[in-house]
């Protein structure tokens, strides 16, 4: 990961003329004289320079230092998961400003660069506003100086920044940092130019510098570690609906479906974000997977009940019965449903054609004939459930088979909601 930034021109001034400003010095420099071309010719030569590290490199403190900073990020080491969010962005940054009372002929003195120690220079103030922790960045003793006067100080940085991240999408999400950069002894105005190929070439800004730095999360290992286990263990949970109540001991098994899911959770919750401004929807798809286990556990403990101990029931309510049997029933058995309406439909219509026709068809007395031995048939089979007492037993039964079955389909609508939404995230992650 690589972005330069370039021409951000930070110029240095005294209070009444502006920390920040673009005006460029046209003082003429004093031609240092050196005895011999060598470096220690030029050192000696520079003593004079060095006992005014103090005060800013200008010859009038009307005019403005020009302080050029370039910076190119190389990486991003982490979020630090305390109180505060915060990242550690890796930069290389140069610092390049002139000083106007210094100059030497090359030839005479025998280089065109120096290596100087850093503190017997004047330093610009640069800071950055984000920075939480104490400077660890590698300390670099020396700056270069070249002979029209202009100082280069190249060293890397590394920052602790605080950056307030959303990761409501996590782990499908891009967070925008931004490092602000000014001085604490000089005010006014900055212009800069920011070259990168997705910003404007130029801009004003006012008082301060603000870099943006995108960070873009990569979710494989949150993917592989987390979404497809987690939706493993959910389909396992819904086709465990589909094993007989009446010969498995299907509650055990969820139980235990919930106690491993509870444990991947613990394990898996350093993967988690912990801070942050809203709620993750990943933390969202987790709670709902574990209240529709839950859900899934009780409902099978009142249809087990309901099989178990239906005979010793009271008769089904009206209401439930209509509400279950009638409406819940036509939504998870249509089929069902619309045979037996179809049914009575038939025989309604046999019976208002015979009557039309008065009876006077053969074929109408054998209809009514043989709808008369199935209507025998089935008052039969009423007459012997209601002597055997399986009536309330049947309603009840029944009961429980269509509410198992409504739960199953709504598991199931849920599962594939949240696929849908995954692979939607996921998808847009991509495009951008």
């Amino acid at each position: 990961m690589k972005r330069k930034w370039s021409d951000m021109s930070f110029i240095a001034a005294n209070d009444n003329s502006g920390f920040f400003s673009t005006v460029q010095c046209s003082q003429s420099s004093v031609m240092i004289n050196c005895s011999q071309p060598n470096a220690k010719s030029l050192y000696d030569a520079l003593e004079n320079i060095f006992d005014l590290n103090a005060i800013r490199p200008v010859v009038s403190l009307k005019t403005a230092t020009n302080v050029t900073v370039s910076i190119t990020l190389y990486g991003i080491l982490g979020v630090v998961r305390k109180a505060g969010v915060n990242g550690l962005p890796v930069f290389y940054m140069v610092k390049k400003w002139k000083i106007e009372y210094l100059s030497w002929d090359p030839v005479q003195c025998g280089t065109t660069w120096i290596s100087l120690p850093r503190e017997q220079l004047w330093m610009p103030d640069i800071v950055i506003n984000e920075f939480m922790d104490e400077d660890r960045s590698p300390k670099i003793p020396y700056v270069y100086v070249n002979s029209s006067g202009y100082v280069s100080d190249s060293r890397p940085v590394r920052v602790v920044s605080s950056c307030n991240l959303d990761i409501y999408t996590f782990p499908f999400d891009i967070q925008n940092c931004s490092l602000t950069f000014n001085s604490y002894t000089h005010v006014g105005d900055c212009t800069c130019c920011i070259c990168v190929d997705y910003l404007e070439p130029a801009f004003p800004l006012h008082l301060s510098l603000s870099m943006q730095i995108v960070m873009r999360r990569r979710p494989t290992v949150y993917v592989v570690n987390l979404l497809i286990p987690s939706c493993f263990l959910i389909t396992v949970d819904l086709l465990s609906s589909l094993l007989p109540v009446e010969n498995v001991d299907r509650s055990s098994f969820k139980m235990t479906l919930i106690l491993g899911y509870t444990v991947f959770l613990l394990i898996m919750n350093d993967l988690l974000p912990i801070t942050g401004n809203r709620i993750p929807l990943i933390n969202v798809f987790f709670s709902s997977c574990l209240a529709l286990m839950v859900a899934s556990v009780l409902e099978t403990v009142f249809i087990t009940s309901i099989l178990f101990n239906s005979s010793r029931f009271s008769k089904v309510p009206q209401w439930v019965r209509r509400f279950v049997l009638h409406y819940l029933a036509y939504l998870v058995f249509p089929d069902l449903t619309t045979v037996a309406n179809e049914e009575v439909t038939d025989q309604a219509k046999i019976l208002d054609s015979c009557k039309k026709k008065g009876f006077q068809s053969e074929d109408c007395a054998v209809e009514e004939l043989k709808k008369l031995g199935r209507d025998l048939i089935a008052i039969r089979a009423q007459v012997e459930e209601h002597l055997a007492g399986n009536e309330v037993a049947e309603e009840w039964s029944q009961i429980g088979n269509v509410i198992d079955r409504l739960l199953f389909g709504l598991y199931l609508l849920f599962l594939i909601f949240s696929f849908i939404i995954i692979a939607a995230v996921w998808v847009h992650w991509h495009s951008h």
